[in-house]
């Protein structure tokens, strides 16, 4: 009995001890903020508040993180958290994310309650940031570039920047690009007023897509090296293409930052020794010229063209050297000029040779008309009787006349005997100079002279006239008319007329006699 007794009390203290020990259970409990958005925080920002638990008020109870605490988060044992998380948590593209964290309590019984959160953090953009810049040093006269997106200019949320220039703030000629390139090439004023003062180039730097801005300020210096002489041409070109004969100017300036005393030498070289160094013509001390014209024989058959490399150079007194190169593409090239000059000479050539023809003519026409004359007169006086050329054994002459005195022979008539069985009397001296020339073969001979003339004479005229000019006788046409007109100059009854071939004119072939003959001949023009 004593024992069953002892067994009961035994078992209701266990029952009241766990009885107990499942109150003190339920009675710790974690309990978090109730406040509305108490867990969304921005990046930079700080959220805090404390953390409480249910139980008895005379219990200790200390506060902890579980396994997943995030970097940054701070907790102490009493409950009082802070939190404020880093930019890098979010970024423009995912612009919130959660971060789960774990919160336990633990009294001084070894009991535990835990309780897990959601902070939602969210991506704050934060504008560029522009360090200081090193010095923009720049040269005269000179391309000058500097790149303000480098190391000096960042985004810290890894966004895309955009450089936008303040246009008040830009000096004359500079421009800087959105990717933030400033290229800027100074004039002599500028330059010298640079020198005296330095100056201040202000810019806004953006980012994207949010478009919040940073202003930059950079600092404009002019070099303090020694800089060489620059090389101005006018026009700029690099590379020209040219015929032989065509003539190039260039005009250069030499500028030197250190100033215009400094220049010491200036000069060419060229891959091609054909180009005279007398091209190259000084106008004052820092002025020159380059004038050149490659002649038709520049460049050589059986090419089509010729490149020459041309450097110029300028050397300052601490020989400090600038260049540049200009390429002339040359191509081959028909003298017009001496083609003209020869089509000239063949087509004045021409007229002269007719010219002489038609003066011949005109003398032979002359001497035809004198044989005419001649002939007819000595058949008026010529007596024939008995003409018989068989049988002649000799021709005598005698003088007819009663006296034999010297007075009476000057007087009578001088007659010719023909001995044998033929006797011929002629009356006249002049009946013997036309001694088997007829008539009729002079007047035909004449006649042709006449016709002949004639039309040289005004072929000669066309063709002057049709080929005065020198842009006429560039033409295919030229050759085959000069062809023709030379076929109509031969004769061909040339033995029967008689015509010297060594004939020589007493007139000299001057072009005012040809012109006096062919009245459209035009001598030669080089301005036509």
């Amino acid at each position: 009995m004593n024992r069953l007794a002892s067994i009961g009390a035994g078992l209701l203290g266990l029952l009241q001890a766990a009885f107990t020990h499942a109150q003190d259970a339920k009675s710790i409990q974690l309990v978090l903020p109730t406040q509305t958005n108490w867990n969304v925080v921005p990046e930079g920002s700080t959220v805090r508040f404390d953390l409480k638990a249910t139980g008895s008020a005379q219990d200790t109870l200390v506060f902890s993180f579980g396994p997943d605490k995030q970097d940054g988060m701070q907790l102490d044992s009493l409950g009082h958290f802070s939190w404020t998380p880093s930019y890098d948590l979010t970024d423009r593209v995912q612009s919130a994310k959660l971060y789960p964290v774990t919160f336990e309590v633990r009294n001084s019984r070894g009991q535990v309650a835990t309780q897990q959160a959601e902070f939602k953090v969210l991506h704050v953009n934060r504008p560029p940031v522009v360090g200081a810049m090193r010095p923009f040093y720049v040269r005269y006269r000179t391309p000058n570039t500097y790149n303000l997106n480098s190391d000096f200019v960042r985004d810290d949320d890894g966004d895309p920047l955009v450089f936008i220039p303040i246009p008040d703030q830009m000096p004359e000629g500079s421009k800087l690009t959105s990717q933030g390139e400033l290229s800027w090439t100074l004039s002599f004023n500028q330059f010298s007023r640079l020198k005296q003062n330095p100056q201040y180039i202000e810019f806004w730097v953006e980012d994207q897509p949010a478009k919040t801005r940073t202003k930059g300020r950079l600092k404009v210096e002019v070099t303090q090296m020694d800089l060489p002489p620059d090389i101005a041409v006018i026009p700029k070109q690099t590379h020209y293409r040219m015929r032989e004969n065509a003539t190039v100017n260039l005009k250069f300036s030499l500028l030197d930052p250190n100033g215009e005393d400094d220049v010491a030498t200036f000069g060419f070289l060229s891959d091609n020794q054909n180009i005279p160094k007398s091209a190259l013509v000084k106008n004052t001390e820092n002025q020159y010229e380059f004038i050149w014209q490659p002649d038709y024989d520049f460049v050589k058959d059986p090419y089509d063209s010729l490149d020459v490399q041309i450097t110029f150079y300028v050397l300052d007194k601490s020989q400090n050297r600038e260049e540049r190169r200009i390429t002339f593409t040359v191509f081959n090239t028909i003298n017009e000029g001496e083609k003209d000059r020869y089509y000239y000479a063949q087509y004045r050539q021409l007229l002269v040779q007719a010219w002489g023809l038609v003066e011949q003519l005109g003398e032979k026409e002359e001497q035809l008309k004198r044989d005419y004359r001649k002939a007819k007169s000595g058949k008026r006086n010529r007596s024939v009787a008995n003409a018989s050329l068989g049988a002649v054994t000799g021709v005598t002459p005698a003088v007819t006349g009663a006296s034999t005195s010297p007075e009476v022979q000057k007087n009578g008539r001088l007659v010719s005997a023909v001995g044998g069985t033929a006797v011929l009397t002629m009356g006249t001296l002049e009946a013997t100079e036309v001694i088997g020339k007829s008539m009729k073969d002079l007047l035909d001979r004449y006649n042709y002279v006449l016709g002949k003339r004639a039309e040289l004479q005004n072929k000669g005229e066309v063709f002057a006239r049709e080929f005065a000019l020198k842009s006429t006788r560039r033409t295919g046409e030229f050759v085959k008319k000069l062809d023709d007109f030379r076929n109509s100059m031969s004769l061909s009854g040339l033995v029967a007329l008689e015509l010297d071939a060594n004939w020589q004119s007493k007139k000299e072939a001057n072009d005012k006699a040809i012109k006096r003959t062919f009245k459209d001949f035009q001598p030669l023009d080089e301005t036509q």
